[in-house]
C-alpha cells in the first residue's frame, strides 16, 4: 500500500479592487465631511440677518419767514 500526500497550493493573487474602492470611499466621506462641517454646506454665515442701510433725507426749510 502506497502513502498519498496531498499538496496544497494556495496563491494569494487577488486584486487590489477592494484597497482602490476603501480609498475612493475614504475620499468622499472626507470630502463630505469637509463640505458640511466647515465649508460653503456648513450654513454659518458672517453677515448677520439684518441689513442696515443710512438714508440721508434732506432736510425741508420752511417756507418763508
Amino acid at each position: 500500500m502506497s502513502d498519498h500526500r496531498d499538496t496544497v497550493i494556495v496563491k494569494d493573487g487577488s486584486s487590489s479592487t477592494g484597497v482602490i474602492l476603501g480609498v475612493i470611499v475614504l475620499i468622499i466621506v472626507l470630502a463630505a465631511g469637509w463640505y458640511f462641517l466647515m465649508g460653503p454646506g456648513a450654513g454659518a454665515t458672517d453677515a448677520p440677518g439684518d441689513i442696515n442701510v443710512n438714508v440721508e433725507l434732506p432736510s425741508i426749510a420752511p417756507e418763508g419767514s
